[in-house]
C-alpha cells in the first residue's frame, strides 16, 4: 500500500478551501493526538484548542472513561437500531437527559447528528399540527445569519444565503426574522419582528419558531432580557411550536445544562448533538415536552414518522452516558459559572487595549469579537480587507502560535472562542496571551497596507 497523505485528493474536507489542502504546500494540520485542551499534529507541535473542535469537546482530549464506555457496550452489544426495538443504553441516556432538561422536556428522539435532529424537529412540529388538524401549518421562522445545518431540510432553516444558494429551490415555506445582534441592529424590537412574520404569514400557515439560544452564526449574539419570554409568549398565542436549537448551547456551553434553562424558557422542541457525547462519538436528538408526545400517542397506530438506522446506537449512548458522569463528578457546570465573569472581563481588556476590536459578547466558554476597521464609527472591512486579515493572516498566525480559534466572516470578521469545559484560568489565560499577540500584529498590519 502506498502512503496517504493530505493533498493527495483522496480525502475532501468539509467547508474548506481546496486550495488550502490541495495546493503546493497545504495548509491545514494533519492532528494525531490529544489530551486535556491540547492537540499535536503529525509533526509534533502541539495547539490550545481553544474552539473545542467545533464547540462540541466539552470534557477535553483523552478521556479514558469515555473510551472504557465504548469498549465495554461494543463488547457486550455493538449495535441495535431503535427502529421497532430498543437498547439498555437509549433508555438509560433519554431518562438522565429528561431529568436535565428544564420543564417537561421529558420524550428524546435520538438521530446521529445536529443537522438532523434540526430535520427531526422540523418534521416533528410540522405532524404534530397535522395529527391536530391543521396541515396547512407548514412555514418555518428562523434567524438572519443562523447556521442550523447542512441536509436540505436544516439548511433551508439556515439563515446565511451563500450557503443555500447552490442549492436552492429549497421548500418555499421557510422565513428569516432580524436577530439579536445588539452591536449592529436589524430591527429595534426582534421579538416583535418574530410576530410580525407570524402575522404577515398568517398563524395558520406558521409551524414552527426554530432559534439558538445565543446566536453562533454571526459571533454569540445574545438576546436582550426580555426576548426568550417574549417569543415563548407570542408562539404560545399564536399556536406555533417553538424549538430551541440548542446543537452548541447545550451541555454546559453556557454554563447550563441547556441555554433555553439559563434564559428561564421551556421551549416545546429542544435540538442537541456535540456536547452530548463531547464528541466521542456520534449522536444527535430532539427532546420535546408532554403535549407532543400525547398528539403522537393518540391512537395505537400513530407514531413519529420519521426513523434513522443509527439513531440512539448503544455505543454513542454509553459515551453519552460516561459524558454525563464526567460533568457530575468534576462539576464542569460550576467551573463554567466560576470562570465566565473573569473570562469576558479579560476579553473586554482586549477589547481596551486594541482598536481593532469592535465589540465583545458571548457567555460562559463562548465568546466572539467584531473586528473592525473603524471602531469609532463601526466602519466595516471590505470584502478585500477582510480577506487578507482573515484568511491571509489571522488564522494562520493563530495556528503559528500553537491556538486553534475560528476567524469566522460568513457576517462581518469574528474570532470566536470556544474553549473545553475543562479550562481553568492558566489555560484561558493562555488563549487570551495569544489572542492578545495577534490582535497586536493585525492592527500593524493594516495600518501599513
Amino acid at each position: 500500500m502506498g502512503e496517504a497523505k493530505l493533498g493527495d485528493g483522496n480525502l475532501w474536507l468539509h467547508f474548506t478551501r481546496t486550495d488550502d489542502w490541495l495546493g503546493q504546500t497545504p495548509t491545514v494540520p494533519v492532528l494525531d493526538r490529544g489530551e486535556g485542551c491540547y492537540v499535536w499534529d503529525t509533526t509534533g507541535k502541539r495547539y490550545l484548542d481553544g474552539l473545542s473542535a467545533l464547540f462540541c469537546l466539552q470534557v477535553g482530549y483523552g478521556r479514558e472513561e469515555m473510551v472504557e464506555a465504548a469498549a465495554t457496550q461494543m463488547r457486550q452489544l455493538p449495535f441495535s437500531t431503535n427502529w421497532s426495538y430498543a437498547n439498555q443504553p437509549s433508555i438509560d441516556l433519554a431518562h438522565e437527559l429528561a431529568a436535565r432538561f428544564p420543564g417537561d422536556l421529558d420524550h428524546l428522539f435520538f438521530v446521529n447528528s445536529g443537522s438532523e435532529a434540526v430535520e427531526s424537529a422540523v418534521k416533528l412540529a410540522q405532524q404534530y399540527h397535522h395529527l391536530n388538524g391543521q396541515p396547512s401549518r407548514v412555514k418555518v421562522i428562523s434567524r438572519n445569519y443562523a447556521y442550523h445545518g447542512t441536509t436540505l431540510g436544516a439548511l433551508g432553516v439556515t439563515g446565511l444565503a451563500g450557503l443555500r444558494e447552490p442549492f436552492e429551490p429549497l421548500r418555499p415555506v421557510h422565513l428569516y426574522a432580524p436577530n439579536t445582534n445588539a452591536y449592529r441592529p436589524q430591527h429595534d424590537d426582534p421579538a416583535q419582528a418574530i410576530e410580525d412574520l407570524i402575522l404577515e404569514a398568517g398563524p395558520e400557515n406558521v409551524s414552527l419558531v426554530i432559534a439558538e439560544p445565543v446566536q453562533n452564526a454571526g459571533g454569540c449574539f445574545t438576546p436582550p432580557d426580555d426576548y426568550w419570554p417574549r417569543v415563548r409568549e407570542i408562539c404560545d398565542r399564536h399556536g406555533v411550536l417553538l424549538a430551541c436549537d440548542e446543537v452548541i448551547t447545550g451541555f454546559g456551553r453556557l454554563g447550563t445544562w441547556t441555554g433555553s434553562e439559563k434564559y428561564g424558557i421551556v421551549p416545546d422542541i429542544l435540538t442537541f448533538a456535540k456536547g452530548v457525547t463531547s464528541a466521542y462519538a456520534p449522536l444527535g436528538g430532539i427532546a420535546f415536552r408532554d403535549h407532543i408526545a400525547d398528539a403522537l400517542a393518540s391512537e395505537k397506530t400513530t407514531m413519529f414518522v420519521h426513523g434513522a438506522t443509527w439513531g440512539g446506537h448503544p455505543v454513542s449512548c454509553a459515551v453519552a452516558l460516561a459524558n454525563l458522569g464526567v460533568f457530575e463528578s468534576e462539576d464542569l457546570l460550576a467551573n463554567v459559572q466560576a470562570n465566565e465573569g473573569w473570562f469576558g472581563d479579560q476579553l473586554r481588556e482586549l477589547y481596551a487595549r486594541h482598536e481593532i476590536v469592535g465589540d465583545v459578547r458571548g457567555t460562559g466558554y463562548f465568546w466572539a469579537l467584531e473586528l473592525v476597521k473603524d471602531r469609532e464609527h463601526k466602519v466595516m472591512f471590505d470584502d478585500a480587507e477582510s480577506e487578507s486579515l482573515l484568511r491571509g493572516f489571522l488564522s494562520a498566525r493563530m495556528l503559528e502560535l500553537g491556538l486553534i480559534l475560528r476567524a469566522d466572516d460568513r457576517d462581518e470578521p469574528v474570532i470566536q472562542l470556544s474553549p473545553p469545559l475543562i479550562a481553568d484560568r492558566a489555560v484561558l489565560g493562555e488563549l487570551i496571551d495569544i489572542v492578545d499577540q495577534v490582535l497586536a500584529e493585525a492592527e500593524k498590519r493594516m495600518v501599513s497596507r
